[in-house]
């Protein structure tokens, strides 16, 4: 039977894009992406799966320094308060994160959700209405993978307030900022995640996060669950 599986090279690229996919908030460098690669990545956005082939996100390119520094304000005021969430030594690992690029960055870019596109009945929206939003972050990860493989970098900034910088942005009744990116190429790709190299949290083991037909039963004994990345796993791609 003829395989519609890729070639292993092109499999291994995606892989790769995979495991090498970093939330990169420093290491920025001050060149300006390429119209062409920047156009690229759109697309991959662009080309996600949607619920009801909906399309719900729109994109929003960030170059002027007046709007960036808003943003930045409003991430300064929403790190201070969520900074006394934790107590400690937790805090003071806390207050030494870097945890965004807006200034740093050449290009931030925000991702938002328009829950009014295709109308009342939505394909597939009906008992589960979120899904629109959740289309927009299958967006997010597209454009996250053709950014590493074009050698760009990708921080996404949560630490914002929504209805604050929906203000900002002017953005319409109907849409919501799902993902508040900074864009850039970088000097840099860390071997690992940066939270994880600073000891604040680790990848849990594959093992721990797989079960069998309900919650909390075990796979098959046969079925090797390991924690090697997908690259180096030539059973995995080849």
């Amino acid at each position: 039977m003829e395989s519609n599986a890729f070639p292993e090279a092109e499999r291994r690229g995606v892989y790769r894009a995979i495991v090498e996919r970093r939330d990169v908030r420093c290491h920025f460098r001050a060149d300006p992406i390429a119209t062409d690669v920047l156009v690229r990545i759109l697309q991959a956005a662009h080309h996600a799966p949607s619920v009801g082939f909906m399309q719900p996100w729109d994109f929003i390119i960030l170059e002027s320094l007046d709007v960036r520094r808003r943003v930045k304000t409003l991430f300064d005021q929403a790190n201070v308060a969520a900074s006394e969430v934790y107590s400690g030594e937790r805090q003071d690992l806390y207050r030494t994160l870097k945890l965004e690029g807006i200034l740093e960055s050449p290009l931030n870019l925000c991702i938002t959700c328009d829950r009014s596109r295709g109308g009342p009945h939505v394909l597939g929206r009906h008992t589960m209405i979120d899904t629109d939003q959740f289309s927009v972050c299958l967006a997010v990860q597209n454009l996250w993978l053709a950014a590493r493989a074009e050698g760009v970098g990708v921080g996404w900034v949560s630490i914002l307030d929504p209805v604050e910088l929906a203000a900002v942005l002017k953005l319409p009744e109907s849409v919501l900022p799902i993902a508040y990116l900074c864009l850039g190429y970088v000097s840099e790709f860390l071997p690992e995640p940066e939270l994880q190299r600073l000891g604040w949290r680790t990848r849990l083991p594959l093992s721990q996060v797989v079960h069998r037909d309900c919650w909390g039963e075990p796979v098959e004994q046969s079925m090797v669950l390991d924690d090697s990345s997908p690259v180096s796993q030539r059973s995995t791609i080849g």
